[in-house]
């Protein structure tokens, strides 16, 4: 699927500006951004839901914009799941086989239910299943067709965080397993990073970059990119020497520090004193003051006595200075 030069506009209001984006077949592209980036509105784009301003979506060079939503064979998964509460999980998943012989809307609703973890539920009604539970029957009803490509709009973001984060493992499985090409909308990196092979991070309609998660972590495009990524300072070559980071900086780039950057190293690394420590979900995130007086995150297995400690600087992104 390819999304050439496209341009969504609400009137005077431009929803995505000029976006150029590849997916590979079999493979799964996240829409990465903060919230009214963009990313729901070109995914809406793609399905057909929101007229094109400029520019086309091509599937195997078949231009899309003459083609209705029920024609593209594009399956769709919303944050809320968006079940019918009338009928039973089963009949949910079944929904887009209609013409298919009974028996084999049974199988393959049977198959469907045993791929999302969620055997013998075809008979139960959608108010007895958790949110978890109904975003793998969504999941199961999107893929019972077979649909050409899945587009998948914050499945997850309205569960817990915990939960979120083993779903999000569980569907990065099911998408490898069966071989779909997908397009998912998150503003969680973390669920970008497990579930998509490519990610193009989006801000104000526009595409900022495009790339393997290892890529985008290495080498932001600039610092807007790498602000989202969740590095917090930018550090030139001599302080990243002096913290003992034993890369090489080109000119013109700093280095972005990042919550994985900076490692406790209480018999070397160079003192530095904390700010603050809090706790998270799997460890204690401590603020320290660099020399240059801006702030990083250590994360640490528990609370740290003193007003100091010692770190040593392992790893960085390195982006353009300006």
């Amino acid at each position: 699927m390819t999304v050439s030069d496209v341009t969504v506009r609400y009137g005077p209001v431009v929803g995505v500006e000029d976006v150029n984006l590849t997916v590979a077949p079999g493979t799964v592209t996240a829409l990465l951004g903060p919230s009214g980036c963009g990313k729901s509105t070109l995914l809406r784009a793609i399905a057909g839901l929101e007229p094109l301003a400029a520019g086309r979506i091509l599937w195997n060079d078949e231009d899309l914009r003459a083609v209705p939503v029920h024609r593209r064979n594009f399956g769709m998964v919303f944050q809320d799941g968006q079940l019918f509460s009338t009928m039973t999980v089963g009949r949910n998943i079944a929904y887009g086989l209609a013409g298919m012989p009974r028996a084999a809307q049974r199988d393959r609703v049977t198959e469907m239910l045993e791929l999302v973890g969620l055997p013998g539920y075809a008979d139960r009604r959608t108010n007895e299943l958790s949110g978890g539970q109904a975003q793998r029957v969504a999941l199961a009803r999107s893929l019972a067709p077979r649909p050409r490509m899945l587009l998948l709009d914050e499945p997850l973001s309205a569960l817990d965080t915990s939960l979120r984060r083993r779903l999000a493992r569980d569907l990065a499985q099911i998408l490898e397993e069966t071989h779909t090409t997908a397009v998912y909308v998150t503003h969680d990196h973390q669920e970008a990073y497990t579930v998509a092979a490519q990610v193009a991070v989006m801000d104000a309609g526009r595409l900022l970059q495009v790339g393997r998660a290892e890529e985008l972590r290495a080498r932001p495009a600039d610092r807007q990119v790498a602000e989202f990524l969740g590095y917090s300072a930018f550090i030139d070559a001599a302080l990243a020497a002096e913290l003992g980071w034993s890369g090489e900086l080109p000119a013109g780039h700093v280095l972005g520090i990042g919550p994985a950057s900076l490692h406790l190293d209480p018999d070397g690394g160079v003192e530095l004193p904390v700010i603050e420590q809090s706790l998270t979900v799997n460890d204690v995130a401590i603020t320290v003051a660099l020399p240059d007086g801006q702030r990083a995150r250590v994360s640490a297995p528990s609370t740290v006595p003193g007003a100091t400690v010692r770190v040593h600087l392992l790893d960085g992104a390195i982006t353009p200075a300006r």
